[in-house]
């Protein structure tokens, strides 16, 4: 719900007085109900300006619920969260998600760096950033982790109908390999039924529609570091994109990446302690916020927007 419920009354110079009585406080902008309603959203948005004041940064939340996922329609809640925020200002993203579009991802950073301008641009990550979310952390200045916080490799999911009909979201680096595998077993022995019953499950179209794929997220991964997070101290970006692609290192599309696996990949990690003030603050304000989403939502929440979006089933 975006903070557009403000009801259309005079100002406290038009309106000062009852009869010959001056009014003691300025009149109301929102209902009391309203308020009432609402109030747990109001918390977490004076929650956010407090830590704007102290950090100097603009807070933004991306928050997802269980099954949600990055898609296009996230362009509506970008929007809502950078209304308000000036151009070259220094912007915290407080990002939670389990990955999705990578086009989506793209269009996330491209809203977010052109704001940022000549400003600073840190991703927090609270609890997980996966996939997509990884591609999104990357384009930050420095990523903000503790021991709660971890990324993903970067495993693009597709989502394609079955021999029934039915939709259902591939694995496209899992896909890849088992391709690539099966094929080295028939090129080793050609006479491997098995392998050749399992090869031609795989269907030829889609094997070059996710290398393709594939090599967009790794050039979008490159892209993101050498542009961002390495503009000023060049790092091996070609490195840290093919190992967070690397399906031998992680084979598992939701396996953990610590702070201190990122760290050691060469990514640029602000290491916060978890009993520190301003790790406790950020994570007392995402449990709030996790709390508030549901499922299949993704929450865009500031000190001046709150809008909850619900995605495709």
């Amino acid at each position: 719900m975006a903070e557009n419920d403000k009801s259309e009354l005079p100002t406290q110079e038009e309106d000062s007085t009852i009869g010959s009585a001056p009014l003691a406080i300025p009149p109301p902008i929102k209902t009391p109900m309203y308020q009432a309603m609402n109030a747990e959203r109001y918390l977490r948005q004076a929650r956010i300006k407090q830590m704007q004041q102290l950090s100097g940064s603009r807070l933004l939340c991306y928050i997802a619920g269980s099954g949600a996922r990055i898609t296009r329609d996230d362009t509506i809640g970008m929007v809502e969260l950078l209304h308000n925020v000036p151009r070259n200002s220094n912007i915290d993203f407080m990002l939670h998600t389990g990955g999705g579009d990578i086009d989506a991802a793209e269009k996330i950073v491209a809203m977010l760096r052109t704001t940022v301008g000549q400003g600073r641009l840190r991703v927090i990550v609270p609890d997980f950033a996966k996939s997509a979310g990884t591609l999104i952390a990357l384009a930050a200045d420095k990523i903000v982790m503790s021991d709660s916080s971890e990324l993903g490799p970067i495993d693009p999911q597709f989502l394609k109908k079955d021999g029934d009909g039915n939709a259902r979201w591939h694995s496209v680096l899992n896909y890849l390999s088992a391709y690539e595998s099966l094929c080295e077993k028939l090129r080793a022995t050609p006479d491997d039924l098995p392998a050749r019953i399992m090869l031609s499950k795989l269907d030829p179209t889609t094997v070059v529609q996710f290398e393709a794929v594939s090599k967009r997220a790794r050039t979008l991964a490159e892209e993101h570091l050498n542009r961002w997070m390495f503009q000023q101290n060049k790092g091996n970006y070609t490195k840290i994109a093919s190992e967070l692609m690397d399906t031998n290192k992680w084979p598992a599309h939701g396996q953990m990446i610590s702070w201190e696996d990122a760290k050691e990949m060469g990514m640029e990690v602000q290491y916060l302690e978890p009993r520190s003030d301003e790790w406790r603050a950020y994570w007392s304000l995402f449990c709030s916020q996790r709390l508030a989403v549901k499922d299949r939502e993704n929450l865009f929440e500031s000190d001046y927007a709150s809008l909850p979006m619900e995605g495709p089933s």
